[in-house]
């Protein structure tokens, strides 16, 4: 038996143990890329570094042998900065998208390719739950939204962007749950004041609602709706619309409480009841009309939390900077009422936060037809009864298939991300300014593979050798030049044919994932 430390912890290991089994052995987590239980280690990634305090020297723990007296340490500021200078290392030679730009570009951060797929296959009511994760109010912004998404989808260069706003209200308006909203959580017994009926409200009090929270909306005009309903004309914005998404919340048990200009005292002592909190939504207020909403309190706002001064009070939408879209106010308003749910739990706000995220950036011509091996490549579908009519369903599927599955398979749960994000790596650190060329191999019919994703862990040539495959993966190249790949010029079709699936489900990177696995469903 081997006897050692490991962050000052006592440690007996048999003999031939890793260091990195030795920590995992008392419940030490090391990062990892490259390691797979229970194959041959090729450390090549060099994420699980460890020191060793007695010699002051580096070691990737998963194939150094733990040594009798060791004093290892798992992490240190400078173990941090050796992993992170790795990570970026990695990413220099990485080329694919955690997140599809047109997301990234919506201000809501909606997942649009999964929408996409989904709407592809017929699908139009998991279509519509996946909306609804980020936007309250998919028929409405169907209308209104400027779809900055479409502008930053990679179809554009090549023929026109894939109708994404349309798409949107389609998965709304082609599903069933959209008549028969699904049952809010069991009532919390906490109750809000919403002042204000515009997108930021509205928006708010869907998930607060969805949350199991009571929702009173207040508004001064006769009807709601701000200035989606005053100031959109008929002919952009059917009211019959308007007048849906209202019903939809209805169903979910909103109040509406019109021809109202209320303010903080009134809530707090007024006809209503007690409410737990506030949040002023109020896009269209004067000055005046803010300063007797206020009572004459004076309101300083984090904009970053949507947190009042005032205990329990929360604004968001127009009263912080005049929103210029509609689908701006409502991501707002998600984000206030998210914390507004964690004020209920007596926990601290959050600002929202940017994830790591790999980006390709403009598209090379030549990459054009390998984008589009998993699209339709026809021309943008306009709906045949125009713009106000929006697709029919037969259409919304058709163009939803122009989507090019440009966003990663893995976006949860790849090492490579996870690990950036947590080690703050910057991906252009060590960028040349010449990238590879992107290439999609779509040659079997369960995987697929995006050789510019891997980052050389062996880790799928190991699984192919122990399912026995004839063929296999192998390295191919010299130096810089190496690659996994294919032996003889063969297809991975015939190189994985029993270890795919084990493949794509270890890869730390979706450089070979599953071709139809939506794993956020």
């Amino acid at each position: 038996m081997i006897r050692l430390t490991i962050n000052s912890i006592p440690v007996e290991i048999a003999d031939g143990s890793s260091i990195l089994l030795a920590a995992g052995s008392i419940g030490i987590e090391i990062p990892t890329l490259c390691h797979l239980k229970g194959t041959q280690e090729h450390p090549s990634c060099m994420i699980c570094t460890v020191k060793d305090q007695k010699t002051g020297k580096l070691y990737p723990s998963c194939a150094m042998p733990a040594q009798e007296g060791m004093e290892i340490i798992t992490d240190s500021e400078e173990i941090r900065a050796f992993r992170k200078e790795a990570l970026e290392l990695l990413l220099s030679d990485h080329v694919g998208d955690c997140e599809a730009p047109c997301s990234l570009t919506c201000p809501a951060q909606m997942d649009i390719p999964l929408m996409n797929r989904l709407i592809a296959q017929g699908k139009f009511n998991e279509a519509h739950k996946v909306v609804r994760e980020q936007i309250a109010l998919p028929l409405i912004l169907g209308y209104i939204c400027p779809a900055p998404c479409e502008k930053a989808c990679k179809r554009k260069p090549i023929d026109s962007a894939v109708s994404i706003c349309l798409l949107k209200r389609s998965a709304a308006y082609e599903s069933d749950t959209y008549e028969n909203p699904e049952k809010q959580t069991p009532a919390s017994g906490k109750k809000i004041a919403i002042i204000g009926t515009g997108p930021a409200g509205l928006s708010a009090a869907f998930y607060l609602l969805k949350a199991g929270h009571q929702c009173v909306l207040f508004d001064k005009q006769a009807e709601a709706g701000g200035a989606m309903r005053y100031q959109i004309p008929e002919e952009e914005l059917p009211r019959e619309i308007l007048d849906r998404e209202l019903k939809y919340l209805k169903d979910l048990g909103a109040e509406f409480v019109l021809s109202t200009l209320i303010n903080l005292a009134d809530v707090k002592n007024g006809s209503h009841g007690k409410f737990d909190a506030v949040l002023i939504a109020g896009g269209q207020l004067n000055p005046d009309e803010i300063y007797k909403m206020l009572d004459g309190e004076e309101l300083e706002i984090n904009k970053d939390t949507f947190e009042t001064n005032i205990p329990g009070v929360f604004a968001a939408g127009n009263i912080l900077k005049n929103q210029k879209m509609a689908v701006r106010a409502a991501a707002q308003g998600k984000e206030a009422a998210d914390n507004i749910c964690l004020y209920f739990a007596g926990m601290a706000a959050r600002k929202k936060l940017n994830r790591f995220n790999s980006v390709v950036g403009q598209l090379k011509e030549e990459e054009y037809p390998e984008y589009l091996k998993e699209a339709a490549n026809f021309a943008r579908i306009e709906p045949a009864k125009g713009f106000i009519q929006g697709l029919s369903k037969e259409e919304a599927i058709e163009e939803a298939k122009r989507c090019m599955h440009c966003d990663c398979r893995k976006p949860d749960s790849c090492k490579l991300r996870l690990y950036s994000d947590l080690y703050g790596a910057d991906r252009k650190h060590f960028a040349t300014g010449h990238r590879k060329s992107f290439v999609k191999q779509d040659q079997h019919g369960l995987v697929i593979y995006e050789p510019e994703k891997c980052i050389k862990c062996s880790i799928c040539i190991e699984i192919a050798r122990e399912y026995s495959e004839e063929l296999g993966l192998s390295f191919i190249g010299r130096g810089f030049d190496v690659r996994v790949s294919v032996p003889f010029n063969q297809t991975t079709l015939e190189a994985l044919k029993k270890s795919a699936l084990a493949c794509a489900e270890a890869c730390p990177t979706a450089a070979i994932s599953i071709k139809n696995k939506e794993e956020k469903l």
